[in-house]
């Protein structure tokens, strides 16, 4: 009996012991889940900081490495610096760097600031690969033929296809049926009244052989230049078919009229076909200083290509070949009986003069 009520009397504190026992592991268990939900916020918090960091370090350097691109390039050009003031390259690269300063460094997709506009054949495609070098130039390379075509698709629509660009880089395309596209120029107007037109004109004569050749490369069975020219198909008519395509777009006054109505023509600028073919730095130079730009792309990025007679990209960076253009640039035109060309350069001449006298510029043809 004696052993029985000593076992009665240990029971109860066995269980305060046991109760003891618990509370601390409880006790422990909720201390450790506690301190290990701390770490665990600390670290997700380190490692968002860390993503964080690691997002803004690309932009941090991009920064860096365009200032450092861009003074060298002032000083290694030392040329005059497109500003409205006319300042020197070596000023200009100071004010180019000043101006960095609190620009919004975020790349976004924004309507273009300059159009190349046309015409066709006469070297756009040329001059906007060219431009392409400018490291403040961001250019759509495909033609969205967007005020002739597609405007009904929206401003939002056209927008998304420009590529994204910084604060200070001009954003280009080019569609060379807007030139003539009777409606275009109202609409670009609508969008922008400081948009930047390039034109891209060559002799006109020269320009529609250029676009039958290809109208022929493309479509087999087409009838020859002649029948087309003219109205009954010999040049002995000496009726020149104006609204057949090829000879109608080379009316450079007659289309400049309805932009000139819509802008000034200090907005507009002329390139040269023939010279952006024989001096292509020239024709860069000019069209640099006209978008407001540094003057980076000169004649050490040219060379010129006896085969295709026609101006190549030196190697650009990150490749092994220089760039020439397509195997269509700079082809061989279809053969045309100089008694044609003749009549056409007649048809032609009163509608050249008058296209000087619109430019202030004569392109002797």
């Amino acid at each position: 009996m004696a052993g029985s009520h000593h076992i009665q009397q240990d029971v109860p504190r066995l269980l305060h012991k046991l109760l003891f026992v618990f509370s601390l592991a409880v006790v422990c268990a909720s201390l450790y889940f506690i301190l290990s939900g701390c770490c665990d916020f600390i670290l997700v918090d380190t490692a968002k900081h860390l993503k964080q960091t690691s997002q803004l370090l690309p932009l941090t350097e991009l920064f860096q490495r365009k200032n450092a691109s861009f003074e060298k390039r002032a000083t290694d050009v030392g040329v005059r610096s497109a500003s409205p003031v006319g300042s020197a390259g070596a000023t200009g690269a100071v004010g180019a760097q000043s101006a960095n300063v609190g620009k919004d460094w975020t790349a976004a997709r924004r309507l273009p600031q300059a159009i190349i506009i046309g015409v066709k054949k006469g070297g756009t495609r040329a001059l906007l690969e060219f431009l392409r070098l400018h490291p403040d130039i961001r250019a759509l390379g495909s033609e969205p033929h967007f005020f002739d075509r597609h405007y009904s698709r929206g401003l939002n629509w056209y927008r998304n296809l420009m590529p994204k660009a910084l604060e200070g880089q001009v954003v280009l395309e080019k569609t060379p049926r807007y030139f003539v596209t009777a409606d275009s120029p109202g609409l670009i107007h609508a969008m922008s009244q400081e948009v930047k037109l390039i034109v891209v004109v060559r002799d006109p004569v020269t320009r529609a052989i250029s676009d039958y050749t290809q109208i022929i490369s493309k479509t087999p069975g087409v009838p020859s230049f002649e029948t087309l020219t003219f109205h009954n198909g010999t040049e002995e008519a000496l009726k020149v078919d104006s609204l057949w395509s090829p000879i109608w777009i080379g009316l450079y006054a007659l289309h400049l009229e309805r932009w000139l109505a819509h802008f000034p023509l200090e907005q507009i600028h002329f390139v040269h076909g023939e010279r952006l073919v024989s001096d292509p730095a020239g024709e860069l130079g000019r069209v640099q200083d006209f978008l407001g730009l540094q003057r980076i792309i000169t004649d050490k990025h040219f060379y010129f290509n006896k085969t295709k007679g026609f101006p190549c990209l030196k190697k650009p960076e990150g490749s092994s070949k220089p760039h020439c253009l397509g195997r269509t640039k700079g082809r061989p035109h279809a053969d045309i009986h100089p008694q044609v060309i003749l009549r056409l350069r007649q048809f032609y001449q009163p509608h050249n003069l008058r296209f000087y006298q619109m430019t202030g510029q004569d392109f002797g043809w």
